[in-house]
């Protein structure tokens, strides 16, 4: 078997990129990223000036911007939008008209945000993605390759397990907002799942917080998507397990008829330093073995979103991988989530 892909294709004359926020992910993972790959920067704004000196000087960024004016007149720029959700649609409806921008996920806070993105895109004639980077990490551009050539099968089962120590308490914006692990991290294993599997008949969710991190919503959650009778798929996240690494987990198992892909997330064992991921394959009676990755979610999966657009828009990839109207698909799934949730389990029966 030859070796998975594991790396997105750079695009040959990368176009200048312009940033709209300037804050913790910009600094941590997209201009790190820009940075080793030779992308060029134009520019970044921030509502907080004191945030873009900051992370200009921190990345030698020459042109800050002083207003989002300023920044919009930037016309042959590809716009990077890294601005919490409720601010997505009013940026997307000052940069100019027909441009190409790359938005952060999660596309708007509830699924009627979205669907107003959506409209906003389509009649500005954008051409937009939203950072669903996870699709875009080696492991899961490896796994995606492993499953084209056949590798699984039919795939029978998809889990997603994590019992680790998230520390929610370093984004202040997420204290008190009412929806928080699957808006902002469940999703992401949603989105991959549909990217896998297409999209589940419905969903079961229990969302729930706990008791010593009473500033957040839901911190932990478990959920199952309804693919009928021949694929079992769930998630079983918990982002509060106050103890040492001995009994952490961060993985992500596709099994299959012929073939079982386990993918360990390392970032989430010690966030925000993390460990390497691992990808482990086995098929038939075959023993486990390992794949060696070249990098892991974060941060290299942040190599891909730009990359694919910047193709995209210059003829050199044909399409988008997570084009906001697959996006607002994932969108659809995390809204079920909630409703599920608030809905409740089903009573049990009078004995």
């Amino acid at each position: 078997m030859a070796d998975p892909r594991q790396a997105w294709n750079v695009p040959s004359r990368p176009r200048p990129i312009v940033l709209i926020g300037a804050g913790a992910i910009v600094r941590t993972a997209h201009l790190p990223i820009y940075r080793r790959l030779g992308f060029p920067v134009a520019g970044l704004v921030d509502v907080r000036p004191e945030t873009a000196r900051e992370t200009a000087q921190a990345f030698g960024v020459a042109t800050i911007f002083r207003s989002l004016a300023e920044t919009c007149a930037s016309s042959s720029s590809i716009f990077d939008l890294a601005v919490p959700g409720d601010q997505i649609a009013g940026v997307l409806r000052c940069i100019p008209a027909g441009s190409a921008v790359l938005i952060q996920k999660p596309m708007g806070e509830h699924l009627e945000q979205a669907r107003d993105i959506l409209a906003i895109c389509r009649a500005r004639e954008l051409t937009a993605a939203v950072n669903f980077q996870l699709r875009f990490s080696p492991g899961l551009l490896a796994i995606r390759d492993l499953q084209r050539d056949g590798f699984f099968g039919e795939i029978t089962d998809i889990e997603v397990r994590l019992v680790v120590r998230q520390p929610w308490e370093q984004w202040s914006l997420l204290r008190h907002t009412p929806r928080l692990e699957v808006l902002y991290h469940s999703i992401h294993y949603l989105d991959v799942i549909r990217l896998v599997a297409g999209e589940p008949n419905g969903v079961y969710c229990r969302g729930v917080g706990h008791p010593l991190l009473t500033d957040f919503r839901d911190t932990r959650s478990t959920t199952i998507l309804d693919y009928g009778d021949r694929l079992r798929c769930s998630l079983m996240l918990n982002h509060t397990h106050m103890h040492d690494g001995t009994h952490r987990e961060s993985m992500l198992k596709i099994e299959g008829t012929e073939g079982t892909a386990i993918l360990t997330m390392g970032v989430n064992l010690d966030y925000p330093n993390g460990q390497p991921d691992r990808l482990e394959i086995v098929r038939g009676r075959d023993r486990w073995r390992e794949i060696p990755l070249r990098g892991s979610w974060f941060i290299e999966a942040f190599e891909g979103p730009m990359s694919n657009l910047q193709r995209f828009v210059t003829g050199e990839d044909d399409a988008l991988l997570s084009p906001v109207t697959d996006a607002i698909r994932t969108m659809a799934l995390v809204e079920a989530c909630y409703q599920a949730s608030a809905a409740g389990g089903t009573p049990i029966p009078e004995v």
